[in-house]
């Protein structure tokens, strides 16, 4: 198959667009609360509005790409998006945010679902499993610049002197809502998007029978076995872990060890991201060598070790502390995924879009930890936190996949060292 290195690029250019609008939001937070006058529980809707998205666009989105094909659901897709960026950078409100990050979820799962086939096709099958780890490396390239390009742009507006960032925003946004210039940044980058998308020539793509998104009625057959219901849980049991650390952890460094979330606090949530993506690489590794049930295992027990160092611990052991949760769930996002795909011998296509929709996780826990955060403190708030891990633990320990990760024993390893070099 040829590989179309132009289109290849291009959705790596949109992995890093999705996750730079995305994971920007756990920076975000303190600045938005303070700014809004927000209690947990408010801040709490605003990762709500975006991942409840998910939920509700990600199985029709699927039926909508092979209607209309993968161009048009993407200039869609940014479509709305720029419309939600938009909106908000022009009326600055509590309301707006949360009807502007639905509307940027929405975009974002539609991208989602449409650039993976594409991926396998301007790729190529045979290069379609390097091509996807490429991609989320871009994914957490994107999310560990953003908090610093925030950190840039407040710094820029705070300066008594004038500068070229300042010039161009001081007309247009108040200086005590300098965050906000991120949104008409979201917005032009979004505009750049949809013309370079528009101007691009697409492959088409031809998906497998397996990979079809299947009718309303197969997904709701799907929906009653147990299997798929336990499944769903848990991707949706990883994104509230994943979200409900990345979106707090900047405000508990603020509220408990008084660390300004401009700097330390939008650092701390960029090597959060970063050592994801370190993980996802001795992820790769790793599968390799183990079984992925007891890698699963092992991170779990690893990310309630660091998340305990993290709520429980000095400062110090805190800023350490919150990236190593993120090198521990790294791994876990695929490993799900993989072990529900798996787990079923049919109808892959149509469980994936069900387990995408599950991603409503990151909105649902965010809702939980608020609440409980303005009753008894957010520290006891994230511990919510270890209820989701709980049940991931249980998934390592329960899972029987019907295919399991191929594995290379150490030993043949070293065979074949030693077999290299003599």
């Amino acid at each position: 198959m040829n590989r179309n290195s132009f289109i290849v690029t291009l959705i790596f250019l949109v992995f890093f667009v999705i996750s730079f609008i995305t994971n920007i939001l756990g920076a975000l937070n303190p600045n938005v609360i303070t700014s809004f006058q927000l209690s947990l529980t408010l801040s709490s809707f605003l990762p709500f509005a975006f991942f409840i998205a998910y939920g509700l666009v990600s199985i029709p989105a699927g039926m909508l790409v092979e209607r209309v094909k993968e161009k048009n659901t993407m200039l869609l897709a940014f479509t709305i998006a720029l419309l939600g960026a938009a909106f908000f950078a022009l009326f600055p409100n509590y309301i707006v945010f949360i009807i502007s990050l639905f509307l940027l979820g929405t975009g974002m799962a539609m991208l989602q679902v449409a650039i993976n086939p594409l991926l396998r096709v301007a790729g190529g099958e045979e290069h379609f499993a390097f091509n996807s780890v490429m991609a989320q490396l871009v994914f957490g390239g994107a999310s560990f610049l953003s908090p610093m390009f925030l950190t840039f742009l407040m710094d820029s507006m705070s300066e008594r002197d004038n500068n070229l960032v300042k010039s161009i925003f001081a007309n247009i946004i108040s200086l005590q809502l300098s965050w906000t210039s991120l949104y008409w940044i979201f917005s032009i980058v979004l505009l750049l998007m949809i013309i370079v998308t528009f101007v691009s020539k697409f492959p088409e793509v031809v998906r497998k029978e397996d990979e079809k998104s299947g009718s309303w009625q197969l997904h709701r057959t799907l929906f009653k076995q147990k299997i798929v219901i336990l499944y769903f849980i848990g991707i949706f049991a990883y994104v509230g872990t994943e979200q409900g650390v990345s979106y707090w952890l900047s405000k508990f460094l603020f509220d408990y060890h008084n660390y300004d979330p401009v700097t330390i606090g939008s650092s701390i949530v960029g090597w959060f991201w970063g050592m994801m993506s370190i993980g996802c690489l001795v992820g790769l590794l790793l599968l390799k060598l183990f079984d992925s049930r007891k890698i699963l295992l092992t991170a779990v027990v690893l990310a309630i070790i660091f998340l305990s160092s993290a709520l429980f611990g000095p400062s110090e052991f805190s800023l350490i502390s919150f990236p190593l949760v993120g090198f521990a769930l790294s791994v876990m996002w695929s490993i799900i995924f993989s072990l529900a795909l798996n787990s079923v011998s049919s109808h892959h296509g149509s469980f994936a879009g069900i387990l995408c929709t599950a991603i409503i996780g990151g909105a649902v826990v965010q809702l939980f930890i608020g609440w409980l955060g303005d009753l008894f403190g957010l520290r006891y708030g994230m511990m919510f936190i270890y209820l989701t891990l709980a049940y991931i633990l249980f998934i390592s320990l329960w899972a029987k996949p019907l295919i399991a990760n191929e594995t290379v024993p150490l030993k043949n390893l070293f065979k074949k060292r030693q077999t290299i070099s003599n």
